[in-house]
């Protein structure tokens, strides 16, 4: 039995995409938008006032012959979904962005939860096939959703929008198969995959040297995977010179979790320079800027920015009603677990960027450890300066996280005393000081260029990224597609029949900015 389903898009192009039982939804908006042309990672499936679950096939989705389904465009922003994970009966949650690949949640949950293993089990099998001591065969993952499996390299490294999970929860099932692969073979084709195929983060790690992860026992007791990096394919296998002849033996790599986005460790940063010899050099240069007037002031935008929308309106009155419910004061034994929490996050920071922006817009940035203090800050500077002798103050350009009873530290002032950078001022991953003269610093001191010549050689220009600007075909969708439901605006008397078009121009008189005409 066969039918078909009508999708429209925004400007009233059709496609009809033939369905069965077993059609996914996610393959329907795909072969719709390779019919009309368009992107299909850019846009959702609504039909009437309801949006279309992609994940499900047609069965489930209530759908009926013939529906006409309304393409709608997705918002930019990943939401957050809710993951269940269950592997082997055992279910774990976490919350995860909706364009993270299958093969990353994998990875996150392996290193959140003590003891799991998923992308690196072993099972070992003699040369005839049969169980036993032989050698270790690789045991490849395979994820459910909604019955449907992933279970090659390929699709593992679909998002879990591409999957059709956009909102809400989802449970994902993962079962395993024992291929025909050497657990060492199968480590190495999955690094060599994740060095061609992953961006940024990912392709530095699969670049590291190859190591194989320890199998599981063949009693299924998981392995101890705690402290592998996140979205490292490979860990050290230890495995008998008879077994594996040719295994390196690599130490791992120690990195941090990709998604704990509370860690302030440095590893989130952009890679900088490398550190000089001298802690006292800084490790960047940044000459001031050519142009007087702001690269903020330059950015022209059109009116209708600034123009709120329905879906805005919309959002702020569910932020009002949120705040207008009642809630439950922390209770002294949460206080205090927060506050361990706070400790340990602080206790992990090994060293901090810090950048200093000099009176004439010059800046430099030095690289501080957590034996460093605000003496050293000082002297740091005062090494670059032109005239070292002349006072100043270092301010902080955001106040400091947590309270703290060193003094300075409330005035957001770094202090020329062995107050530790780190853990006396709360300092965390990257942060911008401003230097400010003291009164007593004189005339020409403020008038000459702030750095030495041999260190205002070394000065590059600072990179302004370009902003792309938003259509007003985006700016139409609302701030989240996820909002309160739309409202009736067909309903007659009070402000609540008003016509949408009035209303929108009330907001816009309303929020506009001072200075727009």
């Amino acid at each position: 039995m066969s039918a078909h389903v009508e999708v429209v898009s925004s400007d009233f192009k059709r496609a009809k995409v033939k369905v069965t039982p077993g059609t996914y939804l996610i393959d329907v908006l795909n072969e719709a938008c390779q019919k009309l042309g368009l992107k299909s990672d850019k846009y959702l499936l609504k039909h009437k006032t309801k949006m279309v679950d992609l994940s499900g096939p047609f069965r489930t989705s209530g759908l009926g012959p013939g529906a006409k389904l309304e393409l709608i465009q997705k918002s930019n922003s990943p939401s957050v979904l809710s993951i269940a994970l269950d592997v082997n009966g055992q279910r774990y949650t976490k919350k995860l962005p909706s364009d993270m690949a299958l093969w990353q949640v994998l990875r996150q949950f392996e290193t959140a939860e003590k003891g799991l293993n998923i992308t690196g089990r072993g099972s070992p099998k003699t040369s005839d096939g049969n169980a036993g001591s032989g050698q270790l065969y690789h045991e490849a993952p395979v994820v459910n959703i909604m019955g449907r499996e992933y279970s090659s390299l390929e699709d593992l490294q679909k998002t879990l929008s591409q999957c059709g999970i956009n909102s809400g929860s989802i449970v994902l099932r993962v079962a395993f198969k024992v291929t025909d692969k050497t657990l060492y073979d199968a480590m190495q084709d999955i690094s060599r995959y994740l060095k061609d195929v992953e961006p940024g983060p990912n392709k530095e790690e699969a670049q590291q040297p190859t190591k194989a992860p320890a199998p599981a026992p063949v009693s299924e007791q998981p392995t101890e995977t705690k402290e592998k990096p996140a979205m490292d394919t490979t860990e050290t296998q230890t495995t008998s010179v008879a077994e594996q002849p040719h295994a390196p033996s690599v130490e791992p790599a120690a990195t941090g979790d990709l998604m704990d986005l509370d860690e302030p460790s440095a590893t989130q940063a952009p890679a900088a320079p490398a550190a000089p010899a001298d802690p006292l050099q800084p490790t960047s240069v940044y000459s001031a800027p050519s142009d007087s007037t702001p690269a903020a002031a330059r950015v022209q935008e059109e009116d209708w920015v600034y123009e709120p929308t329905i879906a805005h309106a919309q959002l702020r009155q569910h932020q009002l009603a949120a705040r207008s419910m009642n809630t439950r004061l922390k209770s002294d034994e949460e206080l205090a677990v927060e506050a361990a929490e706070e400790a340990a996050r602080f206790a992990k920071i090994s060293k901090v960027d810090i950048k200093v922006r000099f009176p004439d817009q010059t800046s430099a940035q030095w690289e501080v450890h957590k034996e460093h203090t605000g003496a050293f800050l000082y002297h740091a500077i005062r090494s670059v300066m032109s005239h070292p002798e002349q006072p100043f103050k270092l301010v902080m350009s955001v106040a400091p996280v947590g309270p703290n009873p060193k003094s300075g530290v409330a005035a957001g002032v770094i202090q020329d005393s062995e107050t530790k950078l780190i853990d006396g001022y709360r300092l965390r991953g990257r942060e911008l000081l401003n230097l400010v003269w003291e009164e007593a610093a004189s005339p020409e001191a403020r008038k000459a260029p702030f750095l030495k010549n041999s260190v205002a050689s070394r000065a590059q220009a600072v990179v302004v990224p370009e902003v792309p600007q938003a259509s007003k075909e985006e700016d139409a969708a609302g701030p989240s597609t996820a909002g309160p439901s739309k409202p009736d605006n067909k309903r007659s008397g009070g402000e609540s029949g008003l016509d949408s078009e009035v209303l929108k121009k009330k907001l816009g008189k309303l929020f506009k900015l001072p200075g727009k005409k």
